[in-house]
């Protein structure tokens, strides 16, 4: 439970919050030390050597990189959300999507369930309501009811 006196806040519930928020991943410092690599791989596009070693054989040049076989085959599929699971940070994997062409608010529209039109749409119309999106496991809870 998280409270409003810090020094009685414990961070393993804190943390536990971060987790529980639908749609979203919290680029925590776990993510950080987790996807080090990816993001470092993710930047090193922003070089145009690299960029072209890396479009002329995309699995050659991730080997170079200390990046475990889920992150490769996360990076190949283009699954940018399994990428952030994965500690990826959106603003790195931006330098994918560039290489790629793609401009980031596509990218990112992968990343729900809607395609580019809609996405776009709903971001222009001031983005996702909140309503029945605040806890992951509060969802839960409520769809197990309604099943009862």
């Amino acid at each position: 439970m998280i409270t409003e006196d810090p020094k009685h806040q414990d961070i393993h519930e804190y943390l536990a919050e971060m987790e529980d928020i639908p749609g979203t991943r919290v680029f925590t410092a776990k993510r950080a030390r987790q996807g080090y690599h990816m993001n470092q791989f993710a930047m090193s596009l922003m070089k145009d050597e690299n960029r072209a070693r890396f479009k002329a054989d995309e699995r050659a040049y991730m080997d170079e990189w200390p990046l475990t076989e889920d992150m490769k085959q996360a990076l190949l599929a283009r699954d940018y959300n399994r990428c952030l699971d994965l500690g990826g940070n959106v603003y790195f994997l931006a330098k994918l999507f560039s290489t790629d062409g793609i401009p980031f608010a596509e990218a990112v529209s992968t990343m729900t369930d809607m395609e580019f039109p809609q996405y776009r749409e709903m971001m222009m119309n001031g983005g996702r309501s909140p309503e029945g999106l605040r806890s992951i496991r509060a969802n839960a809870a409520a769809a197990k009811k309604e099943d009862r």
